[in-house]
């Protein structure tokens, strides 16, 4: 029998919740209230105010997650070229924690939100708990094997003799949270694929917050240097965890988080994994892509490493808001594709890509203009400065093209076409830069690598465009009848 099942049957054999039983018949009837009103909002409300109203906390917890990875740059970057490329160093591992993440959270939250669309809060709740379960205990793997082997680890992400001491301290930290960070970012997801994204707006707040607060107490009042900015780092990671898991603990949610609820068929394990491969691949390219931009950008030394790193993290930041928005439309996508209503989906891909590509223009020009400035903000060094300044130009023109090539990605992987968003996946974040990045570091030195990335989110749009084309294509040009099942 389905432990789920339980939950939803009146009477018949209890479900515990992390030693919690589940209530009886009042209970059940108001979570199936809960539930019909979720169903109206994501399939009733026009498609323009939801993905609205889904964007605003998305982008809020983006934007968040990006100002104190920021922070940790700016404060850090007071201890020198060599701490603060350190932390981009140590970036490129923790890209690694929120693909693993990632992968858990979108590939349970794209077929929990088609459950969902179907009204099948049952299935549903064995897709959470499996996506929470799988990136808890394939967190724990990885920061096992990390701690194992962490002097090779340093140097592989592509610290050089002087960072080394640096980036040990530092990611000792991160390890140590690495289990919180994973499964984090699957709840999270999770919240946003119900539509509840201002719920995991809440947990990212909190620890983003007291991680910027915690930045200057635990590496200038304590005097720990990097190593405050690692604690401070991993104490904010447990405590949004704590926070979203409660969300589920206390009947915030649709689904529900059980050990008893993983699913026992190796087919919807297949299936979860699968779905959210193309996010463990675009997350896993990212972080390989991070580490192969510092060790080429390490033969021209700590300048160039700490300018590469703080420039991926300014880009990071203005595309957040574009992934704010694409991220509030995967649930609008997924549900109402679920639910059969395809006029939704088509609609709400025009507006998400209209947004994203205005909100991200203006951002986009704006810093360009202000470019040399935001670089002094993280390091006053004239070499950074040099160097992270004209490549920060360049991802700004490269930047318009990334809302057509988001969005298209994000639609694949929502409705469930796991192929075409994994061909994606890989497209934009490595088949294409990482051979721009070899070929220009070795024809054009330096200016190579800052010329790498934007010629890929170019050339990213031309299987995007293909693989628009022929979803619409093919789509159902009527709506299914409520009531129906796919």
């Amino acid at each position: 029998m389905n432990p789920a099942n339980d939950f939803y049957g009146g009477n018949a054999k209890k479900t515990w919740f992390f030693g919690k039983r589940c209530v009886g018949a009042e209970r059940r009837r108001a979570i199936l209230k809960q539930e019909r009103t979720q169903y109206e909002i994501m399939t009733q409300t026009p498609v323009s105010n939801l993905i609205v109203s889904l964007s605003i906390p998305t982008i809020l917890s983006v934007l968040v997650t990006n100002i104190y990875n920021m922070a940790d740059t700016a404060f850090v970057g007071q201890l020198g070229n060599s701490a603060s490329g350190a932390v981009g160093v140590v970036f490129g591992f923790m890209s690694i924690l929120q693909a693993v993440g990632f992968m858990f959270g979108q590939g349970s939250g794209s077929i929990l939100s088609r459950h969902l669309g179907r009204q099948d809060v049952e299935q549903a709740t064995e897709i959470a708990s499996s996506g929470f379960f799988g990136a808890l205990f394939t967190s724990i793997i990885v920061e096992i094997i990390c701690f194992w082997r962490l002097d090779d680890l340093v140097i592989a992400l592509g610290s050089t003799e002087t960072i080394v001491p640096y980036a040990k301290t530092y990611i000792t930290y991160i390890l140590l949270a690495a289990p919180f960070v994973t499964t984090s970012f699957t709840m999270n997801n999770l919240l946003r694929y119900e539509g509840k994204a201002a719920l995991g707006m809440i947990g990212l707040l909190a620890g983003a917050l007291l991680n910027i607060i915690g930045d200057p107490i635990f590496m200038f009042v304590f005097d720990m240097g990097i190593a405050g900015a690692g604690l401070s780092t991993a104490l904010s990671q447990v405590v949004g965890f704590c926070i979203l898991l409660w969300m589920f603990l206390r009947g915030k949610t649709q689904s529900r988080i059980s050990w008893k609820c993983i699913s026992k068929s190796s087919w919807k394990w297949f299936n979860l994994v699968s779905s959210g491969f193309p996010s463990l691949l675009r997350n896993g390219l990212t972080s390989f892509t991070t580490v192969l931009l510092n060790s080429l950008s390490a033969a021209y030394g700590d300048a160039a490493v700490a300018a590469m790193s703080i420039v991926s993290r300014i880009a990071m930041f203005i595309f957040s808001i574009a992934l704010g928005v694409g991220q509030g439309f995967q649930p609008v996508s997924g549900f109402n594709f679920g639910a059969g209503k395809y006029s939704r989906v088509r609609k709400a891909y025009r507006y998400t890509f209209f947004l994203s590509e205005v909100l991200l223009a203006v951002l986009s020009i704006g810093v360009m203009i202000a470019s040399g400035h935001l670089i002094r903000l993280f390091r006053d060094d004239l070499t950074v400065i040099e160097l992270g300044t004209r490549a920060l130009q360049l991802q700004c023109i490269a930047l318009l093209f990334l809302p057509f090539c988001m969005v298209t990605e994000m639609l694949m992987q929502s409705t469930g076409q796991k192929l075409w968003a994994t061909i994606l996946s890989a497209t934009r974040s490595g088949l294409f830069f990482i051979p721009a990045l070899w070929i220009l570091s070795n024809l054009r030195g330096m200016s190579g690598i800052q010329e790498a990335q934007p010629l890929a989110y170019v050339l990213s749009c031309i299987p995007s465009a293909y693989c628009a084309v022929r979803f619409f294509q093919v789509l159902p040009r009527a709506d299914r009848p409520d009531g129906e099942n796919g």
